[in-house]
């Protein structure tokens, strides 16, 4: 796929966290206090400041830590919908530069992921 960094997928983001990722965000040298949030359910999440994920450099329109983001933003923009399936999201842009083959690759990171991080969360509750 191709990325135009227009920071639409950062705005007022709700990007799951596994563990994996908090651990790999860690060890850039963040604490858990400036980016995670756990909901009532037990999910983890990205922060938002200024209506982006913390980590969105709006003046360079970049991910301050994009060789270490979070697993689900490697996959965006193909994500679940509950009652569709796998699907790509319709704010991106640049949705039209997503293969078949890419969707169908990133369509069972997805899943895997989410099984992950349901069993970290309901592990939380």
């Amino acid at each position: 796929m191709h990325c135009s960094h227009c920071g639409i997928c950062c705005t007022e983001t709700e990007m799951l966290l596994s563990k994996e990722d908090i651990k790999r965000i860690e060890k850039k040298g963040f604490h858990k206090k400036y980016f995670l949030k756990i909901d009532k359910e037990g999910y983890a999440q990205l922060k938002n400041r200024n209506g982006y994920c913390v980590f969105y450099d709006l003046e360079k329109r970049q991910c301050r830590i994009y060789p270490d983001k979070p697993s689900g933003c490697g996959v965006y923009p193909v994500i679940l919908d509950e009652d569709i399936g796998i699907i790509i999201d319709e704010i991106c842009p640049e949705k039209a530069t997503i293969t078949p083959e890419e969707k169908e690759e990133k369509g069972k990171a997805v899943i895997n992921l989410i099984k992950v991080i349901d069993a970290e969360a309901e592990a939380r509750h």
